[in-house]
Parts: C-alpha cells; sequence; structure tokens
C-alpha cells in the first residue's frame, strides 16, 4: 500500500514570518499555565521528599517518612527495608519508587514478590501511589514495559532469564527478601546478576537463624561492604548482632528497621485464649500406639506423625499409607491404618466447629497439612458454615479470588503457611491456631496478617492444643512460660540467636526423638524454658535500668 506525501510549500515561509514576528506565539495563559506547572514542580529543598505533596490522599505516618528520606538521602537508593510485621514495609517502598520518579532518577523498574502478592502490589501502586505498574502476563515485553511486578520464580525461569538480565534497571524491589538469604541458591545468584541502580529488599526478619543470613543480604545491596563471607565469618562467628557495636553501626548504613514499640502509634490489643482439647479414648489408644510403633525405628521422625495425628485423623492416614507403600512387610502398619479409618470425627474438629458458630466475625484458620485443610472445610459444610481454603499450591489469580470470597462472602479461611506472608486480612480480627506452629517466626507472621497497622479492632487469637499430647509439652513451653504470643518477631531473633540456636523446630523434635520417654522429654523442655526465660529477665532488667 502507498502512502501519499505532499509537499508543504507553504511551511518555511510560516515559519520565517514567525521568526520576524514573534508576538502571535506569545499567549498570556499559556504563560500563566507554564509558570505554575513550574512552580508546582519546584523542589525548594533538595532534602526535602516531594512524593506526599504529590499524593494528598495518602496519610504516611511518621515513621515510614523518616525511613524513604533515610533511605533516599543518606543510603543512596540502596537498603534493607526490615520493619516488624505490620508497620508498612510496602507503603515505604512505594512511598521511596514514587519520590524516585517524580525526581527523574527511576523510570525502569523490577518488582520481585511472592505470587500470592502480585496483584496486591499492583493495586496499591496504582491505586495509593498513583503508579502504572503491571503484574506480568502470559506475555511479558520487558524490553517496553517500564514498571513490572514479577514472581522471582517468573523471572529466573529459562523463558525470561536472558530477557531480563539484558535489562538495565534503575530500581529493583524484592519482597519477603529473607527468601534470598543464602548466597548458593537461585534466587540469591539471579538478583546479584540483575544490572540496577537502586535496589530495596523488604523483609522482617533479616537475621533468621545466623549472622551470615544479614551479610548475604547486604551483599546484594554493596558488594564488599561487609569484606567477604570467610572475614566476616571468621570474626564474628561467636557473635550475635546485638553484641557488637561496630558492626551494628555498620548495618545501621544500610538496614532501616523500626519496631512497633518505638513508632508511637497505638496498636489494637492482642487477646490470647488457650482452647484444651481432650482426645476421646479411641483416639488416645492410637496416639500411644504411634508412639510406641516409631519409637522403636529411630530411622524415623516419629513426630512428623504424631503431629500430623494432633491435627487430623486425614493427614496422618495419608502419610502413614504412603510410607506404608514402600514398606508392604510391615504388617503392624496396616493395623494402625485400620484403627485409624474406625476413628470418629476428630475431637478438636469438632471444637473448633463449636468455636467458629460462636463467633459472629469472620475468622482466620490455620493449619500445617492440606488432608486437614479438606476435611475442616467438609465439616464446616456440613454445619452450613462458608469456608475457603489458601495454599501455596494455587495460582496468584486463584488466590486474590480465595481473599476476596473471605472478604465478601464466606466467614471462615482455612489457611496453611502461604497466608502467613504478605497477605493483607485487616478486615478479620479472630485468628485460630489449629496447629501451632513450632517455628516462633511463623507465629508471628501469621499475627501479622491480621495485627497491623490499620486494623480497628482488639484481635483475638485462639490456640488450639490437645492434652495429654505432644501439643500440650509445646504449649506450656513456647505460649504459656515464655509467653510468646505477647512477644513480636524482633524479640524472638535476640532470644533465638542468645541461645545460637538455628531452627527452634528442629530443637523440639531432636528433644522429643531422642528422649526414652515422655517425662524425659518434659525434663528438656522445661530445662531449655528456664534458660530462655533467664535471657527474658535480663532484658527486662536492663530495660528498667535505662
Amino acid at each position: 500500500m502507498k502512502i501519499p506525501i505532499e509537499r508543504d510549500n507553504d511551511f518555511m515561509t510560516n515559519f520565517e514570518d514567525s521568526l520576524a514576528e514573534p508576538s502571535h506565539l506569545v499567549d498570556w495563559q499559556l504563560f500563566q499555565q507554564s509558570y505554575q506547572m513550574a512552580e508546582t514542580m519546584k523542589i525548594p529543598s533538595f532534602t526535602e521528599l516531594r512524593a506526599p505533596f504529590f499524593l494528598p490522599h495518602m496519610s504516611f505516618l511518621p515513621h515510614q517518612l523518616q525511613c524513604a528520606e533515610t533511605v533516599v538521602q543518606t543510603m543512596n537508593g540502596r537498603a534493607l527495608l526490615a520493619d516488624e510485621v505490620g508497620l508498612g514495609k510496602t507503603i515505604e517502598a512505594g512511598l521511596i519508587l514514587k519520590e524516585y520518579m517524580l525526581r527523574g532518577l527511576a523510570q525502569k523498574i523490577l518488582i520481585l514478590v511472592p505470587a500470592s502478592l502480585v496483584n496486591q502490589w499492583a493495586i496499591e501502586l496504582n491505586q495509593k501511589f498513583l503508579i502504572p505498574a503491571y503484574p506480568s502476563g502470559k506475555r511479558v515485553d520487558w524490553k517496553h514495559t517500564n514498571i513490572i511486578i514479577t514472581t522471582l520464580d517468573t523471572a529466573k525461569s529459562a523463558r525470561h532469564r536472558q530477557a531480563i538480565l539484558e535489562q538495565n534497571y534503575d530500581l529493583v524491589i524484592v519482597d519477603e527478601a529473607h527468601k534470598l538469604k543464602n548466597h548458593k541458591t537461585k534466587n540469591f545468584q539471579f538478583v546479584q546478576e540483575l544490572a540496577k541502580k537502586y535496589c530495596l529488599l523488604l523483609t522482617a526478619t533479616p537475621v533468621q537463624n545466623k549472622l551470615s543470613d544479614i551479610f548475604n543480604l547486604v551483599s546484594l545491596l554493596k558488594p564488599g561492604y561487609l569484606g567477604t563471607l570467610e572475614d566476616f565469618t571468621k570474626q564474628y562467628k561467636h557473635q550475635q548482632l546485638e553484641d557488637d557495636p561496630y558492626l551494628k553501626q555498620l548495618i545501621s548504613k544500610v538496614m532501616v528497621r523500626n519496631r512497633r514499640a518505638d513508632t508511637g502509634v497505638h496498636w489494637t490489643e492482642r487477646q490470647i485464649e488457650t482452647i484444651w482439647v481432650s482426645l476421646k479414648e479411641e483416639e488416645q489408644h492410637v496416639y500411644e500406639n504411634l508412639q510406641r510403633f516409631f519409637k522403636s525405628r529411630k530411622s524415623v521422625s516419629a513426630m512428623t506423625y504424631i503431629r500430623e495425628f494432633c491435627s487430623s485423623r486425614e493427614a496422618c492416614y495419608l502419610s502413614l499409607k504412603k510410607w506404608l507403600s514402600e514398606r508392604p512387610d510391615l504388617m503392624e502398619t496396616t493395623d494402625l491404618l485400620t484403627l485409624i479409618e474406625q476413628l470418629p470425627h476428630h475431637s478438636k474438629a469438632l471444637k473448633l466447629v463449636d468455636l467458629i458458630k460462636s463467633i459472629d466475625s469472620k475468622v482466620i484458620v490455620f493449619t500445617e497439612y492440606r488432608a486437614t485443610q479438606i476435611y475442616l472445610q467438609w465439616l464446616l459444610q456440613q454445619e452450613n458454615i462458608p469456608a475457603v481454603i489458601y495454599r501455596g499450591g494455587f495460582k496468584k489469580g486463584k488466590k486474590d479470588w480465595m481473599r476476596q470470597l473471605f472478604q465478601q462472602h464466606a466467614q471462615v479461611m482455612i489457611a496453611t503457611e502461604a497466608a502467613g506472608e504478605g497477605i493483607n486480612l485487616q478486615f478479620c480480627h479472630h485468628l485460630i491456631n489449629y496447629d501451632l506452629p513450632w517455628n516462633p517466626m511463623r507465629l508471628e507472621q501469621r499475627i501479622g496478617r491480621i495485627h497491623r497497622f490499620g486494623q480497628e479492632n482488639d484481635v483475638k487469637i485462639y490456640n488450639f492444643a490437645l492434652k495429654e499430647t505432644v501439643e500440650e509439652h509445646i504449649m506450656n513451653l513456647l505460649y504459656e512460660k515464655i509467653q510468646l504470643f505477647e512477644y513480636v518477631i524482633g524479640d524472638l531473633e535476640k532470644i533465638l540467636s542468645d541461645l545460637k540456636v538455628d531452627s527452634f523446630e528442629k530443637e523440639m523434635e531432636k528433644i522429643f526423638n531422642e528422649s526414652q520417654s515422655i517425662g524425659e522429654s518434659k525434663i528438656k523442655l522445661d530445662n531449655l524454658t528456664a534458660v530462655i526465660q533467664s535471657y527474658q529477665q535480663v532484658d527486662l532488667d536492663e530495660e528498667q535500668s535505662v
């Protein structure tokens, strides 16, 4: 197809006339508009944030504004945002992003978040910050799309990896950045390879188990800032972050960490209630048989099956059946399966139904096992209680749909740990820990879904525990004697690091697996409790002396 082209013979004549007599090009109204635009965009102070001025509909907290100022002015846009759960790390990141865009310093931006948070990030950036950010779809133009939100798994996949690594990003944001703590993982290596001018890492748990965690995160922001890993490990092998003023000062140059107690913000209360449940006689009989059977097999972690049985007969049955399929010669296991098949509804599940019936509000229920999820949803359905499930296997679209159904229609959401990160559920203020986590970090993440900034009601937390089982010992240790439900993530970090415990969960399993009797495990747990309480008392004495 030919496109007709015509010569404009009058252009040069008109242009020369305009140069000779430019007055007709000047318009007083246009001049006023240009002047007003220049005044609006003018930055009177280099140190002053301009983003809040362009977001009059947003109300920022003092610590969020201070965080943005610190990152922009003193950290040169490379920072670890490590506020405690619920203090608004996403808001801080959005504010910093907006500031750099207004200053003309950031145009090409990549945001890496968990799958369940992709759409949530897109909504918040578009609606709150007026930033045109797009979730990645099946077809992504990495070169020509300026602001993309995607997952680490999508970005590092063979299909997209090379195209992304060819881009030069002005700003990269990584949410839930504690997943980058191991420098040997593909996640870490991919983020390290990204060409980026500015970088924000968001996590509520910058130090989960050991100091090398924070070394790796800082190395992504400022390679070589803390020296080599070998030298760092050698120097700080037997120390904690709080023990070394110099190291603490170094980290403070790249990390912003606000604690709830320091923000001056009024937080609603946490009301804790323990729900004790007794197993029926036939259930207690199966529980004891499980203990005896696996106690004689040291190579098998008995605690896995015992914990599943404390959750639901379905969870334990499916695991045992899978284990038995690999060992058809064990007739005793077949007998255990038969006993489990004949059990009535789980006592803890029936108690859960009764409790939810008494609550005239939305409830989120946390369990450890998918089989328990399905069982509880079915059981609630028999009582005409609408419930949705939420788990890690769902694609991001389905997760968003489940959250929306929970907010608008269902009374109950039954969730695994996939709902323990990032998802905001301030419209709900009742939480049930149907299965208690043995990792205190996960506990605070769970509570942080509903007990966060914007929650207008006191949060009610119900903790289920079966009497005369391992759950009773865990409840007495973690949640009664050392009051972990009243503690927040920062305090838990310090307890774990002081005790030099790499994994609280593994420590618990070790105690139970190595003990020859319930009495022995109880003594060991009591000893651990006493040590933790002594650390808590030291912290309390230090606070009172200040």
